[in-house]
């Protein structure tokens, strides 16, 4: 803490203490969120609110409710934190960041259509990566919504269906932004400094920026940077993850085994069901990934994502009949599957 504090200690810029005050710990995540693109990112309250899906006077409550508890708690905007404070609250900044980029790549994913978030959160951490260039993890942060960034042109169709990551075009992922973002993993790692949760993630973005085809990732390095992420930052979100990755890179049964390790009570049932799908297709257990995919379908939070099981499982139903017709007739042919796009899921970080 010592180290982050003294790098903090100098800067001086306007942009850095609005961001630090945003993040006061009296305020939610979502009012923090709203507060910074307001005060940091410009924003109107209408901006806000349409970036969002919600009612201008609905942003507007929530803007003043948030603003009323900075002001309670004595807090001056003009009056920027002291470098201690801004060390203690350098975390929930990048998480906030994080929060409002991660918003809009999921919305996008939904079909919502909320790149605006996408790119406020991008120039935000741009920002924070020139004003505070002395904490590895900062540029860990830009890294990876760079990486991630570069693919938002692909990953929906004509449509506006999702497209999974394996299946995406890839000559549609955007190459400045995959360049900006590995530069600033190098600087990242220049520094030489303990990282964190953000360049581990970024380094599993830069694994799949760099396979030209989805054939050429380098499943068993990702999967490697899941088991360091795993004991380092420990949630749900990362074991199903690594679940995937040990699919992908060392038989569905050894994503079986990781996935089975995963609380019920701690993960969203219908995202554990859909990889459990996955990876039994991928096992050659259609019946059992019909299953797996009607009870994500049962139980998906979305039209969209309940779509996509439901398709899923008519698709295994249809290869485990074409597999017993098969298998009637002496073959051994095995349908192609594709294993969950773990690109898709909320990693620590989002606030």
């Amino acid at each position: 803490m010592t180290e982050v504090t003294e790098q903090l200690d100098y800067v001086e810029d306007d942009v850095l203490g609005l961001m630090f005050l945003t993040c006061h710990p009296a305020l939610t995540p979502e009012s923090r969120a709203a507060l910074c693109l307001r005060l940091v990112g410009g924003l109107t309250t209408g901006q806000i609110a349409r970036a969002y899906g919600a009612k201008e006077a609905t942003m507007a409550q929530r803007l003043s409710r948030a603003k009323r508890t900075l002001a309670e708690a004595g807090l001056d905007p003009a009056v920027p934190p002291a470098p201690a404070d801004r060390a203690s609250r350098l975390q929930d900044v990048m998480a906030v960041v994080y929060r409002v980029f991660h918003d809009g790549y999921t919305a996008a994913r939904h079909g919502q259509g909320r790149p605006e978030l996408c790119h406020e959160g991008l120039r935000l951490a741009r920002i924070l990566a020139g004003v505070a260039p002395g904490v590895p993890e900062v540029h860990g942060l830009q890294a990876l919504l760079e990486l991630q960034a570069s693919r938002l042109p692909a990953r929906t169709d004509s449509d506006g269906e999702p497209v999974l990551l394996e299946q995406q075009d890839r000559d549609r992922w955007d190459q400045l932004l995959i360049h900006r973002g590995l530069r600033a993993l190098r600087r990242a790692h220049r520094l030489a400094r303990p990282v964190g949760m953000y360049v581990l993630q970024a380094e599993i973005a830069a694994c799949h920026a760099r396979a030209r085809r989805a054939e050429d990732t380098d499943w068993a390095r990702i999967a490697a940077w899941y088991d360091l992420l795993a004991r380092h930052v420990p949630s749900p979100a990362i074991a199903i993850n690594r679940a995937v990755a040990h699919g992908h890179a060392f038989g569905p049964e050894a994503g079986l085994v990781v996935l089975d390790a995963v609380g019920a009570e701690d993960a969203p049932s219908h995202v554990v069901s859909a990889v459990r799908g996955d990876l039994l297709s991928a096992a050659g257990d259609e019946r059992g990934a019909t299953v797996a995919f009607r009870r994500a379908a049962d139980t998906a939070t979305t039209t969209t994502d309940r779509d996509v099981y439901h398709r899923r499982a008519t698709a295994c139903a249809a290869a485990e009949v074409e597999d017993r017709r098969s298998h009637s007739m002496y073959s051994q042919d095995v349908s192609d599957s594709c294993l969950y796009d773990e690109d898709e899921l909320e990693c620590p970080g989002s606030a």
